[in-house]
């Protein structure tokens, strides 16, 4: 099973390194930042499936910085902070938070908590048909593609190709798949079609066509 990668945010050195050994130890990934402007970095080109979030931080706090990527992705926000009063909770839950640990913790409710806060999260997501991708979502009930919050254009056919892309991330298909899968058994055009939409569809999504992977000699990958 692939690993789930959770960003931690704190401008304390030994708490991120805290927390991060009780993720790695639990089979997480993990990706730290000591700060908002370094997260927001992170965040554009990483895949990230859990923010940790401290409020008391230099240069933004963690209201703001929660704010900011509520702007652009919808990944899962947990605050992780020593402010307990209820004022401060509610605020982190109203700004898009999804659940607030106060400090000092144990490390098995902090694990259980991610863990229940990420089957929640990506449960719904599963219901509607969406995917996230860091500042890349697609809604494939809606055929709708953002990116950093910005609605992408795309044709019929090239939604179509990065949704397989997507769903099946990690995986190497030739031209002749793609052209399959995609446009059906029988479509008469040749391989020259899927490069021609592959490079349209970088050139549109922008901060997000990073994904989107030529395997030299085979093909195309979308990689997360």
């Amino acid at each position: 099973m692939e690993k789930k990668t959770v960003l931690i945010v704190d401008d304390e050195e030994d708490m991120r390194f805290l927390v991060s050994m009780y993720l790695e130890n639990s089979g997480f990934a993990c990706l730290q930042a000591k700060d908002g402007e370094e997260a927001l970095q992170i965040i554009r080109r990483e895949q990230v499936d859990l923010i940790l979030l401290d409020i008391m931080m230099p240069k933004m706090d963690g209201f703001t910085l929660c704010a900011r990527i509520r702007e652009q992705s919808d990944v899962p926000v947990l605050f992780l902070t020593a402010r307990g009063d209820e004022w401060d909770k509610v605020k982190g839950l109203k700004l898009g938070g999804d659940d607030y640990i106060v400090k000092p913790f144990s490390p098995g409710e902090l694990i259980a908590r991610i863990e229940a806060v990420m089957r929640r999260v990506y449960q719904e997501k599963h219901r509607n048909g969406g995917l996230s991708f860091g500042p890349l979502c697609i809604d494939e009930k809606g055929r709708k593609v953002t990116v950093d919050g910005e609605t992408i254009v795309l044709t019929l056919k090239e939604f179509d190709l990065l949704l397989f892309l997507a769903k099946h991330h990690g995986q190497v298909f030739s031209r002749d798949d793609l052209l399959v899968r995609v446009w059906g058994y029988d479509y008469t055009g040749n391989a020259r079609t899927v490069d021609t939409h592959i490079k349209t569809l970088r050139i549109k999504l922008k901060q997000g066509s990073h994904f989107i992977k030529t395997v030299w000699g085979i093909g195309y990958k979308f990689e997360v």
